[in-house]
Order: structure tokens, then C-alpha cells, then sequence
């Protein structure tokens, strides 16, 4: 049996940010390693499938740079990425018996601790990164420090069949591997990172048509939707039926508080991380756009489900001005921020 790499498996305000942190050995304070990774951002998409009311869907936090290579890049951690087209556990084991977690990319649908997906489908497109810190025969020892999850603070046990077949899950991840190799070469520098962040809330992200929906962008559509009565799009339609009301307000509760994301759409943990790199007023700016946010996820959360189409409307009206004002406070912020240096 090879013995638990670390023993610090508490949950903390941010599940990606806290199984870095656990693995590097809880040396670095969880606002720093979740600026360094990019900290916050802005994605929005309302998906639809047939015969199921629209999902949609916020991402507050940095995206789709994965958080692992970024956050080790930035920290100045040598790291290994690999993948394979089939499991390679002696590789895993090698690691763990180095002393190394290993990070691997999984569906999360498939791990038993969260239990079945509402949508599966959309669950498994999510690259969903946990650490095997242990193993016993054929049982591994998995860290996800995802808040409110039942046996959240402890290992989870898992045998490898069943975490092969999760692993194998994520198409885009599938058998991907990051260890770490080396200790840090130099010191992180915050502010490389904070100007990737106004670049991503400000600029493209992924160069095609689809950065309408991300960053200052992002807002404004999700804004102009909440608002919309006419068109397909508009929540007001989009929303009409009590199924679909229900779904949509239970989304923007777990997006912006619970699912990719630290409370307050990440805003406030972005915040203590400006305020060690020595930005103070930016800093204060985000803080209260996470007020914003968290007060935009509470009527959500608060929402009648059977509520009439008058209730609605108040609801999506008092959202859009809650967004409206979240987007003022970060364009402030942002404003305060060094920008990346021209080719950068």
C-alpha cells in the first residue's frame, strides 16, 4: 500500500483552487493560487436539448484554460501533462510512490460521491480535474474538495475499474495525467496573471463567434436576455413554463455560488487576491460586484416556482439590474489593472 501523499483534504472556497493547494502541500494561500490560475471570468450559454427545458449555464470563474497547468505555470511548478489511449496505472502508481498526486481529467457523472448527473450529457462535456493521492491494491484514494458534497474533507476510496471508467469519460481529457516534477524556478508573478484576466474580461477569448458570450460581453447578453419579451431568446419565453422557471432559477443559484465558482461568482476570492498583490481599490470594486451577484443568485434561489408570468418578469427585470450594476463595478476594477504589454 502506498500511504496518502497529504493529509489536508478540507474543502475551501473554491473546489480547483483548493486541490492545487492541497497537493502543493497547503503552502500557498487559496487566493493566490486562484488568481494565479486566472481567478475570474465570464461565460454564458443557455443550452437546449429536445424535450428538456433550456439549461443554462454561467461560468464565473477563468475559462477554458485549465486551471491545473495554469495555476503550476504561473507558480513557476515544472509539471508533466500527458494522455494515453488507454489508462497507463503504472505511470499513476509511479507517481503516488514519488510522492506526487496525480491530477486526471474525469466525468464527474461517473464518480459515485456526486451521484447521477440532472443532465448527464452536459456533466460529461465538463472537464472535471480531481488528484489520486493514494492506492491500496486495486482502490485508489481520490481528492475533490467539492463543498457540500456527503464525505467532503476526507479521501474518497474508489476501485480502479470504476475510476478507469470516469477517467475515460471526459473525450477532450480522456487519460490525461499532470504531476508535478521539480520545486518552483522563480517566483509567481501576480501581475502577468491579473492582465490575462482583464484580457479575458475585456477582449476575445476564443477568437470565433461564440466570445459574444464571455466576459463584459457575456454580461451585456445575459442582461439583454433577462430583459427580452419578444424573441425566442428572451428568458420571458425561453422561462414561460414552470419546469423551465424552476431549472433556469436553480441554475443561476448553483452557477454563481456553487458550480465552477467561489461564492459570489468568484468575485470576492478574486478580490483577496488583488489585495495581496497590492491592488487595493480594484479589489474593493470586485468585492461589491460579488455582492451583486450573490444578491442576483439569491432571488433566483428565493424564486417561487410556480410563480405567474407578472412574478417572472419582476424577477428577470431585478436580475438584469443586478448585472447591469455588477458590470459597472468591474469595468471600474477593471480600469485599475495593468493590461498585458503588446505581444503578449
Amino acid at each position: 500500500m502506498t500511504a496518502l501523499v497529504y493529509e489536508d483534504f478540507a474543502p475551501g472556497r473554491h473546489r480547483e483552487a483548493t486541490l492545487i493547494r492541497h497537493a502543493l502541500g497547503s503552502v500557498h494561500e487559496e487566493a493566490l493560487v486562484a488568481g494565479l490560475a486566472g481567478g475570474i471570468g465570464f461565460m454564458y450559454f443557455v443550452f437546449e436539448y429536445a424535450g428538456r427545458p433550456p439549461m443554462p449555464t454561467i461560468v464565473a470563474q477563468a475559462h477554458p484554460d485549465p486551471w491545473v497547468q495554469v495555476a503550476l505555470t504561473r507558480l513557476r511548478i515544472p509539471y508533466e501533462a500527458t494522455r494515453s489511449a488507454k489508462p497507463r496505472w503504472h505511470r499513476v502508481e509511479a507517481a503516488l510512490d514519488a510522492g506526487a498526486p496525480v491530477f486526471c481529467t474525469v466525468d464527474r457523472s461517473a464518480l459515485p460521491w456526486h451521484g447521477p448527473a440532472p443532465m448527464a450529457e452536459l456533466a460529461a462535456a465538463d472537464p472535471y480535474v480531481v488528484a489520486v493521492v493514494g492506492y491500496d491494491g486495486d482502490t485508489f484514494q481520490v481528492d475533490d474538495p467539492a463543498a457540500g458534497l456527503e464525505g467532503a474533507g476526507a479521501p474518497y476510496a474508489i476501485g480502479r475499474e470504476e475510476f478507469g471508467a470516469a477517467w475515460s469519460g471526459h473525450k477532450k481529457g480522456r487519460h490525461q495525467m499532470v504531476v508535478t516534477t521539480g520545486k518552483p524556478a522563480g517566483e509567481p508573478d501576480p501581475e502577468a496573471a491579473i492582465a490575462a484576466t482583464v484580457s479575458r474580461l475585456t477582449g476575445p477569448v476564443l477568437g470565433n463567434h461564440f466570445d459574444v458570450n464571455f466576459g463584459f460581453s457575456g454580461m451585456e447578453k445575459f442582461a439583454a436576455q433577462l430583459r427580452d419579451t419578444t424573441t425566442k431568446t428572451g428568458w420571458e419565453r425561453r422561462f414561460a413554463t414552470p419546469e423551465a422557471f424552476a431549472l433556469g432559477t436553480q441554475r443561476l443559484y448553483a452557477c454563481l455560488e456553487e458550480e465552477w465558482t467561489a461564492p459570489g461568482a468568484t468575485r470576492p476570492l478574486y478580490a483577496d487576491f488583488l489585495d495581496l498583490a497590492g491592488h487595493g481599490e480594484a479589489a474593493a470594486l470586485f468585492r461589491d460586484s460579488g455582492r451583486q451577484w450573490s444578491r442576483l443568485a439569491e432571488l433566483a434561489r428565493a424564486a417561487d416556482p410556480g410563480a405567474a408570468a407578472a412574478g417572472r418578469r419582476e424577477l428577470f427585470d431585478a436580475c438584469a439590474e443586478l448585472v447591469d450594476g455588477a458590470l459597472v463595478l468591474e469595468r471600474q476594477a477593471v480600469g485599475l489593472l495593468p493590461e498585458a504589454a503588446p505581444g503578449e
